[in-house]
Order: structure tokens, then sequence, then C-alpha cells
């Protein structure tokens, strides 16, 4: 059975369900919550100790501006409502990503990162503002910086990630069959599965369901 230490999710979907069930994709941002939730509350059950999910890309300050407010105004809500409750379960917080925010929520990030940054049950990453090949090129622009030797092992000392192990599994909802610029020198060597569900959709038992498939998946990275 193959361990499991790091879960990655591209959650795919939330504004086609909104429209689908709500007309409006802002509704099926909120609705996303709650799968969040669900699946941080069964990484701890299957001691996953790294979930990082894909919340906001590079890319995505090219929607509408009023989505991209109310996405943020989620995130502040979502952080001024839960962290204390993140603190207690001994979750830490980690944002992978520019911090290229408003005041506000730049201060209620780091206050959530300082606060939680001893905790040790699981860490959650969001990925916020994220853009593998902005990350990729600001790991070789700090290489050149500090005259560093160009190798895999320097390279990952200046990545976002420099501190967490590479993704055993990649998750990807929505019924798109594409990894958008997320982690991909991490995710080299996971394995992917793509879901045909959209986010909000996306249950306790599919996740099971992933989890036990990987575990029973032979790896061979490259062997035989």
């Amino acid at each position: 059975m193959n361990p499991l230490d790091h879960v990655a999710i591209i959650m795919d979907g939330n504004g086609r369900w909104g429209l689908k069930h709500k007309n409006s994709r802002n509704a099926g941002h909120k609705e996303g919550l709650s799968t969040v939730e669900v699946v941080i509350k069964e990484s701890i059950k299957c001691k996953v100790k790294f979930l990082t999910l894909f919340a906001f890309s590079t890319e995505n300050w090219k929607r509408p501006k009023n989505e991209i407010n109310y996405l943020f105004n989620l995130l502040e809500n979502f952080l001024v409502r839960k962290i204390d409750q993140l603190h207690k379960q001994n979750i830490k917080l980690k944002i992978i990503g520019e911090k290229k925010f408003s005041k506000n929520l730049n201060s209620l990030l780091n206050l959530a990162e300082k606060k939680t940054a001893k905790n040790k049950k699981i860490q959650l990453n969001l990925a916020l503002n994220y853009g593998s090949k902005l990350e990729l090129v600001n790991a070789f622009k700090q290489l050149k910086k500090n005259n560093k030797k160009i190798n895999e092992q320097n390279i990952e000392k200046y990545l976002y990630t420099k501190d967490i192990p590479n993704p055993d599994l990649l998750i990807r909802t929505g019924n798109t069959k594409r990894l958008s610029n997320f982690l991909l020198w991490q995710a080299s060597y996971s394995e992917i599965i793509f879901v045909k569900k959209l986010w909000p959709d996306f249950n306790n038992n599919d996740y099971k369901n992933i989890i036990k498939k990987y575990q029973n998946t032979k790896r061979n990275y490259g062997a035989i």
C-alpha cells in the first residue's frame, strides 16, 4: 500500500455549478467551501500530512472584477470565522504564491500563518495568486542573485514549496484534463486523477475511493 503524505487538488467547477443550480457563479464559489471542509476532515482521518488546494491562479485575474472581489471577500470571511477552529484542530495554514492582495487580506493571511505555525496534525497549503511558471522564473532569479549552481536541489530550495514534499496524488475535479499551471515541477511524478464531478458535488466517498485507488497503484518512478 502506497504511503500518502501529500494530496494536491485543483478545485475546478465552482462557477459552472453556480450557473447550473443558482444562475450565479458566485453561488458556486460559496458552495465549494463546504467541499473544502469535507476534504480537510477526511484528509485528517486518512493521516495526510499536507493538503494543497489551488484557490486562485495568476491567470484568474482575467476574470470579471466583481467575481474576483467576491472570491476575496469569501476568503476573508472564511479566515475570520474559521481560523480559531483550524487552530484548535492543530491545522497549520501556509500560503503559496505571491501575496499581492488588499492590505486587510494580506494581514489576515499573515495572522493565520503566524497563529497556526506550530500546528502539526496537517498542513493546509492555499495556492493563492499562484502560477507554477512564475514560481520557476522567480526561483531562477534567486539562483542567479545568490550565485548558486543550477541543479534540481538548488531550484527546489527557492520554490514556494521548499519545505513541503512533492504531492503523491493530484486530483482535478470539473471534467477538465489539464494542470493549468499548477505545481508543474512538483507534480512530475504525482499520480493524477481527473474527476468528472464539479467541485461542489465532490463528496467524502469520492475522495475516499480516489485515495484507495492511489494506495493500490503500482508506482515505478521510471523503473519496472
